[in-house]
Order: structure tokens, then sequence, then C-alpha cells
């Protein structure tokens, strides 16, 4: 076929030849190898007769393929008739080009996949199949392409055939060559009766993965399975226990609730994790919290909850980032999600709207909030943070007006307003003496509909940001003049 369908040259084709000869030579190596390998090192007197070993035998016809895939009860048993053709190693070969270092070309390397019968009968969910290769002596738990019948039958899932092959003595707890068991391929909605199925047959239900030692109730708390995560906690899950890089199922739970629409499935994820003690200010990996990752994703809703339960609205992960600095940068990543209430979340809780290192007095560079005083760091980091602070807010009016209500010193506007959209800006209108003017350097960013989220109480008002009924539009400023619109008794710096 590939003669038919590249132009090679006769040096391609004496390389590809060359290329295969030199694969099977492997093969037959290894087999010679692992042949040797097993043999016992005894004396010759000693040495019990060697019974003949039992190869397996490797398929490629298609015609036996195809009768497994279908599930045709009647050719399966035609074909399957002893333990040797029921522990057949099933095989498809397929052919990539692949870059040889060595010569300098690319060449034909052919891809072996391996599967057994009982693993395809398994994942089809044909079980009068699995039950015929499995009384014809077909092997419950040989692992083959490295997965064993099991795996497949929970992943799929198929409970009808994961009940058979535990019948037939599977083990719950078997690893597969990746170091996963049957329980942590439980990650669909519809898994849930082969996850009962298996914890009713010893699986283990705090068994990490060989690597990196996750179990099932983090592999569920990360896909959002409440249902799942609730019969793990029933069965003696640990929800404290920890990955091989500190996450717990809190932490997994909050990383990965980045979609809207899965929110809610989360937040019960959440909240049974909480109710069985987890801790809602455990750190892990780049240390972390569940808050930072409900932060850091938009979830204004399991903010809420973990603040509810104690979590820390003002600890510094390993970067040196808190919850409000993670909610400020989601700010342009998740407009949709309304991303103010997570601001004004955090502010009720003690947060400020930058880092307390930020924080402090000192001339118009710097911005004192939420009643953080720290050692103030030299002013021009100082108004680096705050100037970055502002523009990831200044594309979402609401975060923006919560920020600036909240602060007590906001640093001149012709540092910031230049990432500002000029669809935004708008003069406002005041209103005084029985008519209205405009306000000299009054711009102050709008949005056709934004509403307004109140800051925590005891911070005055300093700007209201929306559409003013009759307000004009203004042509650009020059650099330097646009400045917020000062409330009244409140003077800019």
């Amino acid at each position: 076929m590939a003669q038919e369908t590249f132009a090679f040259s006769s040096s391609a084709l004496r390389s590809l030849r060359l290329q295969r000869e030199l694969l099977e030579q492997e093969e037959r190596r290894r087999a010679l190898a692992r042949e040797s390998a097993t043999r016992r090192l005894l004396p010759a007197a000693t040495r019990p007769p060697l019974a003949p070993p039992r190869r397996p035998q490797y398929c490629r016809d298609p015609a036996v393929h195809n009768a497994l895939y279908t599930g045709d009860l009647e050719r399966v048993k035609s074909i399957f008739k002893d333990d040797a053709t029921a522990n057949m190693v099933l095989e498809t070969v397929s052919e990539e080009l692949v870059w040889s270092p060595e010569q300098g070309l690319w060449v034909l390397s052919p891809r072996k996949k391996q599967t057994s019968a009982l693993r395809i009968a398994a994942a089809r969910g044909y079980e009068d199949c699995a039950r015929h290769l499995l009384l014809r002596g077909a092997e419950v738990d040989a692992v083959v392409g490295g997965r064993g019948p099991l795996h497949d039958a929970a992943a799929a899932p198929r409970p009808a055939c994961a009940r058979l092959l535990l019948d037939f003595g599977a083990d719950p707890n078997l690893l597969s060559a990746e170091g996963t068991a049957p329980l942590h391929l439980c990650t669909a909605p519809d898994s849930l009766p082969c996850a009962e199925l298996l914890l009713a047959h010893g699986a283990r239900v705090n068994l990490g993965t060989r690597e990196r030692q996750l179990t099932a109730l983090h592999v569920a708390a990360s896909r959002g399975l409440a249902a799942h995560v609730a019969l793990y906690l029933r069965h003696g899950a640990d929800p404290g226990r920890r990955s091989r890089q500190g996450e717990t199922p809190l932490n997994a739970a909050c990383a990965a609730a980045e979609r809207p629409p899965e929110a809610p499935a989360y937040l019960q994820v959440a909240e049974r994790l909480l109710d069985a003690g987890a801790d809602p200010r455990a750190a892990g990996r780049k240390g972390h919290t569940p808050l930072h990752n409900a932060c850091a994703n938009g979830q204004h809703g399991l903010a809420r909850l973990l603040l509810r339960h104690g979590a820390d609205a003002t600890v510094p992960n390993g970067a040196g980032d808190t919850p409000m600095d993670c909610a400020l940068r989601a700010v342009p990543e998740y407009p949709q999600q309304r991303p103010e209430r997570t601001i004004a979340l955090l502010l009720q809780h003690g947060a400020g709207p930058v880092h307390p290192k930020v924080g402090g007095g000192g001339g118009g560079d710097g911005v004192v909030v939420g009643g953080c005083h720290a050692v103030s760091p030299p002013p021009r980091l100082a108004r680096r943070r705050v100037l970055q602070m502002l523009r990831f807010c200044c594309g979402h009016p609401p975060a923006l007006e919560l920020v600036l209500n909240a602060s007590e010193r906001v640093p001149p506007a012709d540092a910031w307003v230049g990432a500002v959209p000029p669809e935004l800006w708008e003069v406002r209108g005041h209103h005084g003496g029985g008519g209205t003017h405009t306000h000299r350097g009054g711009l102050v960013p709008t949005a056709a509909s934004c509403p307004c989220v109140s800051p925590p109480p005891g911070a005055p008002g300093l700007l209201r940001l929306g559409r003013a009924g009759g307000g004009a539009a203004a042509a650009p400023a020059a650099p330097g003049s646009l400045r917020p619109a000062p409330a009244p008794g409140r003077p800019l710096p």
C-alpha cells in the first residue's frame, strides 16, 4: 500500500525494509529474554520437569474482531471454544510515519494495539458473550493492552458486565498499566451503579493511583460528581487525603469548577466535603487554598460557601497572591459570571482590593485599602501593583466601581485610564442650582447595563458607574485630563 500511495525511491524502500527487519529482530530478542528470565536456576538433579510454556496466541483476523465488536454470540461460540482461544491476544497493527534520527528521514513504523476478547465484550456490554468467554476459561484479571476487563466495564460504564466479572472473582483493586483501579475510572454520572458494585465487592475507597496518589474521592470531586462523593464518604473515604502534589478533594473540586453550567454540581460537592470535615484552609499545589481556586474561576457561590466555613480571605499562596488577587485576575476572563460579587464578598470578610504587601499610605502613588496597614514597599512597586489591579477591572465597570469605592486613595487616572475601552466613557452630568451642567474632567467608565454592587459597610462611595440619563458622549480627552468625578466632600488625591 505504501508503494501505491507514496512515491518512494529504491533507497527509501530499502531503508523501510531494514527498519522492519530491525523491529522484528528486537521483538524476537525480547521474547527470548523473557523466556530465559522465567527459567529456574536449579541443579539438574532437582530441577522439576518443565511444562511446555503456553504462549499466548495472537489474532489479527478482522472476522474475529467483527464478531466481538458486533456482539454476535453464535459466531463467538464457534470461534472461542477453549481456554486457548478465549485468552487470545487480539492485535490491530497500523503503520505510522515517524522520524528516524539515525537515518535522517521519515520511516513507516508499525504501531500495535492489543486487547482481549473479554475486554471487548465487557466494554461493549455484551453480557452473554462475556459469560461464554468466562465459561471457556478466559482469565478474568488478565491485563492485556494495559487494562483488565473490569477496568473497561467500569469506564464504559457497563454495570451488568461489571457484576458478572465480580461474580467470577475479578479483583476490584486491580491496577492497570497506568496505575489506576476500576473505581478511579467511574468518572461519568451514570457510573454510580458500577461504583456501588465495586465497593460492595471490596474495592478500597482510599486506594491511590500509582503515580499521583489520587483517590476515587479526588477523581469524583474534580468531575463534580456529587452522588459519587456522597457514596465514597459513606464508605469511609478520607476528605483530607492529599495527593502526591498535596491536593485535597476540596482543592480538586474548586480548581475544576471553571464552566458556569457546572457550578451547582461543584457547589454540592464542596458542601458534602465540608460537612464531612474537609479543611477549607488546606493549601495544595503552589500554596493554593480552595478559596484561591474558587476566586480564580470566578465562582461566587463556592467562595461564599468556603468563607462561611472559615476560609481565610487574606492568606497568600506560594506566589504571594491573596484570593482577592485571584478574583481581580478573573475579572477579564469571566465577566459573564459577575465577578464583582466575589470581590464584594472578599471585602466583607476583611480582604482589601490589593494585597496588604502593596497597602499603606505614602503620597499619591499608594493605596490604603480595607484598613490593612503593612510595611509599604517602594512607591514604584506599589504603584505598579495598584495600576495592574485597576487595569484588570477597567473593562468591567461594576468591578471597577467596587474597587475604587473601597479605596481611600485612587492613583491619578492618567496612569491607568489608557486601558479603558473608549466606548466605556461618558460625560456625567451633575445637577445643581436648578440646572444640569457638565463637570470638567468628570469622565467615568460606564456600560449599557451594569448592576452596581454596594461596597462593604463603612466604605464611603466615591464613584457611581452606570448609564446616566441625559449624559452626552464625550470625545477622547488629552492624556492626563481624565480623572474620576469626585463625590461631594471627597477630594481627589
